[in-house]
This record gives C-alpha cells, sequence and structure tokens, in this order.
C-alpha cells in the first residue's frame, strides 16, 4: 500500500510542475529572493560589525592598542648575576614567547613587531653643552635597550650600537643609537657621548654609534612609544614661567641593559604586544572586552604574574576602543533593527499573498478534489511536498548566494533565516489552501464589500489586534525610544502603525464607495459606476494586500528619512565648519587678510559672492552684565572663553556667556552669504550706524562714548537685553546695543557671539574670507600662497567628504540603502498580487462587456477606475503610517553615530529624524503609478484576446 501510494505521488508532483511551470518558477525565484534578502541581512551586520571592530583598533593609537606587561627591575635582594640575568635577552625572549601563548582568545598578538626589552622610566637631565636649550632649560632623555632594533629600522650613519663585551651592572660604557627626527632636533652625531649618573662609581656613558631610519614609522615598534621615534618639545611643569625642553629616547645596544641597573632611573622590564585584529569578529567585542578586563585586574593577571613576576601589571587602552566600539554599535543596532524587522514582516505577507494567489487559482480544482473524497490530510501532503520541491532548492540557493555575495559573517544565522523562509512559504500555502476546504464550497453570492457585513469573528479578531496595536504604540510613546540597544517593540513600530492603519482602513473603505456609487448611479455612462462595484467587491482591497503595502510603504519612507537626514546632517556639520563654500583665513586667529588678497579672490571664476569677517575671540562680556545674570535673571559664574573657531563657550544658555566671540560683517555681503547657504541672515539695515556711531573714516580711532547696534545670539541677548553695555576690544573701545538675534553665524560653532558692522570698528581689516559659489580649487590655493604661506584655504566641499564612513557607519547605511529598495520592489510586489488575483476576473467582465458594445478605450478606464481606489488608499496609508513611524521614533533616535562619529573636530550636538518629503511620496506616486500601468496593460491584453476565448461554454466566471 505504501509503495502505491509513493508511485502515485510522483506522477502528482512531475504532473503539477509541468502543467503550471510559470507558477512554479515565479515562486521559486521569489523564494530565491527572499532567502537571499534574510541570509545576507544578519551576514551584512556581521560585516560591518567585524570590519569596524578591526578598523577601530587598527586606526587607534599604537600604544592603545597594544598590551603592554611591564614589571620592575629584578630586587636589589637578589644576587648581582640573577638581576643581570633576568634583564638579558634570553630571558626576556623566554618570557616573551611563554606571555605570547598565554594570552586568552580572542586576543591575538603580531608576533612580529613584539618588543620587549629594559627602559628607565624616571627621564635623565642631560647637562653635555652642545644640545639645545630653548629655554635655557637642558633637556631630559629616557633611554630604552629593546630587541628588533635592527628588523624595524635601517641604518643610515655609523654603525649598529653592538655589546663586544658582556655587559654588566658594573660597565660604565654602552653604545646606541637615535632616529634622524632625534638626531636632528638635539644636534646628535655619531660619536656623541652622554653621560649618566650612576648610584655607585662614575657615570654611565653612552656612546652614539650609528643613527637609524624607522621602516614602518606607524608601526607599534616606533609609535607605541612616540618618543623612541621623534622628541618632543614640551612646557617645564616645575617652572613658574613659560619655558619649554626638549625630550627624546635613546636606543641602546640590545644585551646593554644590566648597565641601566647602576642608574638612578628606576628601570623597568617591559613586554610590548601589538594586538592583531585581523582574526577578529564583530560578536567577538564582548569576549575581548572581558579578557582585557581579566588581564588587567583579574585571573587573567594572576596567570601573567606568574610567568613574568609577581609585580608585573598590564597596561592597554584595548578595553576602551572595544567598548567605544560597541557604543557605536548599540547606537546603530535599533536603527538598523527597524529595517530589518520592518522588511522581515512585508516579505512574510508577500509570501503569504502569494499563496493566497496561488490558492485562489486552484480553489476550483481543490473543491473539486474533496468534492470527491479527498481528505484535508492527502491535500494538504501533496500541497506540501509539491510546494517543497520548489521552495527547498530556492532556500538553499538563496543562502548559498547570500554567502558568496557576503563574505564575512556567521553561517548559522544566516541558515536559520533562509530557512525560516523556506519554512513560511512550505507552510502556508497548503494551510491557507486546506482551510478554504474544511467545509464543501459553493458557488454563492458576489461578496461585495459596499453591501457585505464582516462575521462576527473576524470582528473579534480585528479588535483584538487593534486593542493590541494601539496599547503597543501607547506604551512606546510613553516610554519613549532613548533607552538604548535593540527593543522589539521599538523596532516593531512600523508593524504595529501600518497594522493599525490597515484595520482602520479596511473598515472604513467601504465609506466612501457608498457614498460615490450613488451619484454614480444616476450618470448615464457605465463607466463610472461599474468601476466603483468592481473596486468594493474585488478582493484586491483586502487586509492582507494594504498590509502589505502600508509595511512595504511606511519601511520605505523611514529608512529614506534616515539617509536623508545623515546626508542633510553631514552637509551642515560641513557648513558650520566652513561657513560658506569655501574659507580663507589665517593660521593665526589675528591674521588679517591684506586687501590685494581679498580682492583677488573675489575676482576668480567661479566666485558668486564674497563676504569679508573680522573675527576676534575672546570678548569679555561686561561686569554688569556678565554678573547680573541679565533678562533671565541668572546669576551664574560658569564661564568659558573662546580658544578658535569650534569653541563652544557657553553650550547655547545665557549662564555660559561671560567671554564671547565678536564676528564683524558687511551686512550686505553677509546677508546675501547667509541667503544662499541656508543660515539665518537678518535686515542688513539693523547694523546700520549712524550720527555719532556711524562708519569710522579709515584710520579714525574710535571712541568709548560710541554705541554700536549689535546682532547677539540668544545666550548674549539674554544677558545683555537692550541696554547699552561698554565693550573692549581689539577692534577698538565702544558700547554695544542688541537690535535682534539670530541662532547662528557663519563659520562659527560657537553660540555665544556678537555680529557687529565691520565698517564702524576702528580696526576693519577681516581675518575671514567667506566665498559662495564654485571657486577652482588649485587657483584658489595659488591666489593664497602667493600672499605667504600664513594663509590656509578651506574647502566645504573637502570638509564634507571628511565624513568618510566608518566601515561601521558604511554597512549600515547600505542596509538602509537596501532596506530602501526592497521596501519599494516589495511594494510593487504587492500591488502586481493584488491585481493578478482577480486578472482572471477581470478578463472575463471585458469579455462580457465587449459583446455588449463596449469599446477598448471604455475598457482600459474602467480598469484604471477600478483600481484607482485601492492604490489611493495604499498610498494615502503609506503616507500616514510612514510619517507616523517617524514622528513616533524620532524622539529616540540620533543620527550622530551614523552621520558624524570617528570625525575628529565633528559638531556632535544630537541629529534627530526628521520626515523626508521625498521618501514619502516618491514611493506611495509609485503605487498609484504602477497601478494604473498594470492595470492599462491588462485592459490592452485582453482587448488581444477574443471574447470566445475568454467566454467558455459551461464556465462559471
Amino acid at each position: 500500500m505504501s509503495d502505491g501510494k509513493r508511485a502515485a505521488s510522483a506522477p502528482w508532483i512531475r504532473t503539477r510542475l509541468r502543467t503550471a511551470p510559470g507558477a512554479a518558477v515565479a515562486l521559486a525565484v521569489l523564494v530565491l529572493v527572499t532567502a537571499f534578502l534574510a541570509a545576507a541581512f544578519p551576514r551584512a551586520v556581521d560585516a560591518y560589525e567585524t570590519k569596524g571592530l578591526r578598523h577601530d583598533i587598527r586606526l587607534a593609537d599604537a600604544g592603545r592598542s597594544a598590551v603592554e606587561v611591564s614589571s620592575p627591575q629584578p630586587g636589589l635582594e637578589l644576587p648581582r648575576e640573577q638581576r643581570e640575568a633576568g634583564v638579558r635577552t634570553p630571558e626576556l625572549k623566554r618570557i616573551g614567547g611563554v606571555l605570547g601563548k598565554a594570552l586568552p582568545e580572542p586576543l591575538r598578538a603580531d608576533m612580529s613587531s613584539v618588543a620587549y626589552g629594559l627602559r628607565t622610566m624616571k627621564p635623565v637631565l642631560a647637562t653635555e653643552p652642545w644640545l639645545p636649550r630653548p629655554d635655557t632649560v637642558p633637556p631630559q632623555l629616557s633611554y630604552t635597550a629593546q630587541t628588533g632594533l635592527k628588523e624595524h629600522a635601517r641604518l643610515v650613519k655609523g654603525a649598529w650600537p653592538t655589546t663586544p663585551d658582556a655587559v654588566t651592572s658594573s660597565s660604565r660604557a654602552v653604545r646606541g643609537a637615535v632616529t634622524e627626527e632625534t638626531a636632528a632636533a638635539l644636534n646628535m652625531k655619531v660619536g656623541s657621548a652622554l653621560r649618566l649618573p650612576a648610584a655607585v662609581g662614575g657615570p654611565l656613558t653612552v656612546t652614539i654609534t650609528g643613527i637609524v631610519a624607522p621602516r614602518d614609522p606607524g608601526g607599534s615598534y616606533w609609535s607605541a612609544d612616540p618618543l623612541v621615534r621623534t622628541p618632543s618639545l614640551i612646557p617645564d611643569p616645575a617652572s613658574p614661567f613659560p619655558q619649554n625642553y626638549w625630550t627624546g629616547t635613546v636606543l641602546l645596544a640590545e644585551d646593554a641593559g644590566p648597565a641601566l641597573l647602576a642608574t638612578a632611573t628606576e628601570p623597568s622590564l617591559f613586554w610590548r604586544f601589538p594586538s592583531d585584529p585581523s582574526a577578529l569578529t564583530g560578536p567577538d567585542g564582548a569576549r575581548l572586552t572581558a579578557v582585557v578586563d581579566s588581564l588587567e585586574s583579574g585571573p587573567g593577571l594572576l596567570k601573567v604574574r606568574a610567568i613574568a613576576g609577581d609585580t608585573a601589571e598590564v597596561l592597554t587602552g584595548l578595553g576602551h576602543i572595544v567598548q567605544a566600539n560597541a557604543r557605536m554599535r548599540d547606537a546603530i543596532s535599533p536603527v538598523i533593527a527597524v529595517a530589518a524587522l520592518g522588511i522581515g514582516s512585508v516579505a512574510a505577507v508577500v509570501l503569504v499573498m502569494t499563496g493566497a494567489l496561488i490558492a485562489a487559482r486552484r480553489k476550483a480544482e481543490l473543491a473539486l478534489m474533496r468534492s470527491r473524497g479527498g481528505s484535508l490530510r492527502g491535500i494538504g501532503g501533496r500541497l506540501l511536498a509539491e510546494t517543497a520541491v520548489t521552495v527547498v532548492p530556492a532556500s538553499a540557493l538563496g543562502l548559498l548566494l547570500a554567502v558568496l555575495a557576503v563574505g564575512e559573517g556567521r553561517w548559522w544565522p544566516a541558515a536559520l533565516a533562509a530557512a525560516g523562509v523556506g519554512l513560511l512559504v512550505c507552510v502556508a500555502l497548503p494551510l491557507r489552501t486546506t482551510l478554504q476546504h474544511i467545509r464543501p464550497t459553493l458557488h454563492g453570492g458576489r461578496e461585495d464589500m459596499v453591501s457585505a457585513r464582516p462575521s462576527r469573528r473576524r470582528t473579534v479578531a480585528e479588535l483584538t489586534l487593534l486593542l493590541l496595536a494601539v496599547g503597543a504604540v501607547t506604551a512606546l510613546r510613553r516610554r519613549g525610544t532613548s533607552g538604548g540597544g535593540t527593543d522589539l517593540l521599538v523596532s516593531g513600530a512600523p508593524v504595529l502603525v501600518a497594522l493599525i492603519a490597515a484595520l482602520v482602513l479596511v473598515r472604513l473603505y467601504p465609506l466612501p464607495l457608498r457614498l460615490a456609487a450613488r451619484p454614480m448611479a444616476r450618470l448615464r455612462g457605465a463607466i463610472g459606476f461599474l468601476s466603483l462595484a468592481r473596486a468594493g467587491r474585488s478582493s484586491a482591497g483586502g487586509a492582507l494586500p494594504l498590509l502589505a503595502l502600508l509595511l512595504a510603504l511606511a519601511t520605505a519612507a523611514f529608512g529614506g528619512s534616515v539617509i536623508a537626514g545623515i546626508g542633510d546632517a553631514r552637509d551642515d556639520a560641513a557648513l558650520t565648519a566652513v561657513g560658506a563654500d569655501a574659507r580663507v583665513s589665517g593660521k593665526s586667529e589675528r591674521a588679517a587678510l591684506p586687501d590685494e588678497l581679498v580682492s583677488t579672490v573675489r575676482d576668480l571664476d567661479g566666485v558668486r559672492n564674497a563676504a569679508p569677517l573680522r573675527i576676534e575671540f575672546g570678548v569679555a562680556m561686561p561686569e554688569t552684565a556678565a554678573g547680573d545674570g541679565g533678562a533671565d535673571g541668572s546669576g551664574s559664574d560658569d564661564s568659558g572663553t573662546d580658544t578658535g573657531p569650534g569653541a563652544n563657550t557657553g553650550g547655547g544658555d545665557a549662564a555660559g556667556a561671560r567671554a564671547t566671540t565678536m564676528v564683524g560683517v558687511d551686512p550686505a555681503s553677509y546677508t546675501r552669504l547667509a541667503r544662499t547657504t541656508g543660515l539665518p541672515d537678518f535686515p542688513s539695515g539693523l547694523l546700520k550706524a549712524t550720527g555719532p556711531s556711524a562708519p569710522l573714516p579709515e584710520g579714525a580711532e574710535s571712541g568709548p562714548e560710541r554705541v554700536l547696534p549689535v546682532i547677539a545670539s540668544p545666550a548674549v541677548a539674554a544677558r545683555l537685553g537692550k541696554e547699552q553695555h561698554a565693550v573692549d576690544t581689539l577692534s577698538g573701545d565702544f558700547k554695544v546695543q542688541v537690535v535682534g538675534t539670530v541662532e547662528r553665524v557663519a563659520s562659527l560653532a560657537s553660540t555665544n557671539f556678537l555680529i557687529v558692522n565691520s565698517a564702524s570698528l576702528e580696526e576693519r581689516a577681516p581675518t575671514t574670507l567667506l566665498l559662495t559659489g564654485a571657486p577652482d580649487p588649485g587657483k584658489l590655493r595659488a591666489a593664497a600662497d602667493g600672499n605667504g604661506e600664513e594663509f590656509v584655504v578651506q574647502l566645504r566641499s573637502e570638509e564634507r567628504a571628511r565624513y568618510v564612513n566608518t566601515p561601521m557607519q558604511a554597512g549600515a547605511e547600505r542596509i538602509y540603502l537596501a532596506a530602501v529598495a526592497a521596501g519599494a520592489g516589495y511594494a510593487l510586489l504587492a500591488v502586481l498580487l493584488s491585481l493578478l488575483q482577480t486578472a482572471p476576473e477581470r478578463k472575463t467582465l471585458l469579455a462580457r462587456l465587449r459583446t455588449m458594445g463596449l469599446t477598448t478605450g471604455q475598457g482600459r478606464r474602467l480598469l484604471a477606475f477600478e483600481a484607482t481606489p485601492q492604490a489611493l488608499l495604499a498610498a494615502g496609508g503609506g503616507l500616514l503610517t510612514g510619517w507616523a513611524t517617524i514622528v513616533l521614533l524620532s524622539p529616540g533616535i540620533d543620527l550622530v553615530p551614523l552621520a558624524l562619529a570617528g570625525v575628529a573636530g565633528s559638531d556632535t550636538s544630537p541629529v534627530t529624524l526628521r520626515a523626508d518629503l521625498w521618501s514619502l511620496a516618491l514611493p506611495a506616486a509609485g503605487v498609484v503609478a504602477l497601478a494604473a500601468a498594470v492595470a492599462g496593460v491588462q485592459a490592452w491584453w485582453a482587448s488581444r484576446r477574443g471574447s470566445i476565448t475568454e467566454l467558455r461554454a459551461g464556465d462559471s466566471r
């Protein structure tokens, strides 16, 4: 019996696949694409997290990313021979090898750059008369005897430092080397001698025998301690006056370490292991943090001390690097989860819609089988086998393509995602089909949405879903979205809003149809009435197709708004940093631009407007204004001082406006520039001074009785009020009176500023020139260089290019682009599926109406008018759903991690998510256009076929 059943099953599957190959191929392609997207998502997330972690470790300073084991010199209670043996190369190499093997996973060391040796912890005052003394302070030098000098450097002059005889603690002469930069800065050459005071006996003499150059200056060997490569001029902290002195490092011969034991330099042993991130993956971040914590103050430290000594310590900044990476990942993950859950939901709905379409096409066939004694189990088993033959290979192929397309990432999340897609399709189609045939079905009346009333079960189910969704959205709105980490309630906001909108709109949909059908029935033409009747009866307007469209449109709108917000944030940050399309300023704050340079730059091709500015930082506020709290009554003693163009002296409140920045402008040119760049502008006449306050003649001195009108930031205006206040500036002494406020001023990130007419200043020479337009960068820099090297050219386009995505940012942005594209694709597919489900009825209707005299043009209009209500419903609902999702999630979403993180000096104030009009309107318009296009194609195709082909004898349609 079982053999007979198996023999009967095979012909059934083959027969079905041969009968409808197009449907099988279409289903396989849909499953393939969906399985590919589902499997590629977790691998893409793993890939960008992995690349981001490796990028952050490689980009960090070598001194922070390396793991260094440090131990004091061997104890003085030990015999001299034992102390010397403990700092020689063989013993250091042995301990270093054991330590390298003992590093716990996933921490790995780059063994080719490992360095170990003995170094001085206390710098030595170098009193040699030939050494430079910038402020009469002698340099302080450090000494290190570390391995690998010949492997990591090339000899420029002299000879490699060696130890012809065995060096001991009683040796008084050793050899050393310095880098080219150290030799140039400290006047060292081959044969120079340095003396270190010893605790017993005469001083230790270090003779420079060679000058070397690093093979890899940026490598860990030379960058972990930058003084080994490059000397530094640092201020003397013990001096009451500003005095600087040189500090640097001398490289001793590899085996010269024992000689340092006799000095008072506090020598210390070290083993430095540069981290190798090439094998790290994104999920390793948490384990790596735990391992570093253990090495610094946990069980790992006990293992290190068992190898390197009881006083050994582990020093590394790797934990802070990984934690910063984790903070960025946690900030990005909620935004990515919204896209993932939204696209996943719409993909699931589209797959269910596909099953519904197949079930509708085979309803009559399966009803016949059921009426002839077919069991639900038998029918469901045949459908499952038939579906699995197509779906399982397609899911496996999608998984394979995802693995090939995204090279790095864990395989099991991708496999689970692809298997979930296959399982959903394999279960949805048989279940959907068999549930329709639990009871025998008869040909009944039409289910017109205008007149039919939904069942009580459906009403209860819809009300339950509606209440649950509304409750979840209400809880989300009250709780907020800024809790950090990935929250399914937050990520599911588009799904919840779309579910609410779909249930409500489907219930409200018959009302306008009912109202519109009455006047249409009175008209002479039948097209309008028929289209409304068809639109109300069509299953294309059901909750499932509408939910798919709303989900797709909401996710696409959210993703588009995120991408647009990232671009806007970067554009705004670049504008804040530069102030206009181009900027010419001095390297120092007070460097004035010569008139010749201003006129030359203004006449360059591509320059539309040039606005000269005189910027003066650190202008002291009047005591009466700075202390009384001004208009807001604040009496805070907080203070801030501008130190440069990017300084923020108060965070935008009145309490921080004790020191401010004065910006002298030409009102006419500045207001033109502000309007062009989108910055806040003001009427140029506000800064016009008349009478005693009129612009000064060239070379005239300003008197303290002059009162100049100023435009102030809100913080400064709150302190100054409407009264006149005297200020002392490098541009003259005068009184100021606030006549207006603006939130921002070009080229300043500070929120404490005063804008004054530069023509009213005693010193009016501009320090900054802002340009709009597209001047040639080469010619602009040539004009600046022709007037001296103290002028700097900044371009807004170059500043914008600084915000180059880190791997994590780039990966997240690519995922959102894919989410937008996938959302648009699934939305279009949902429209096609909803229209294809009723395509046979449309073709039959047109065939019947053509026998009654309906023309081809009228048929096209009929189908177009029929599809219009559903398309408008979906488009309007999509606009509403996308807008509601953005409004719901925007309070807790900060786009800074995606837009500006990792760029030094960038404005890191919160960047909130705003609804982007194009992201909302374009997908919705695409749905309407596609619905009209599909209806037109269907009408054209139906007109090519004869009525006899469609209207067959005995057809029940």
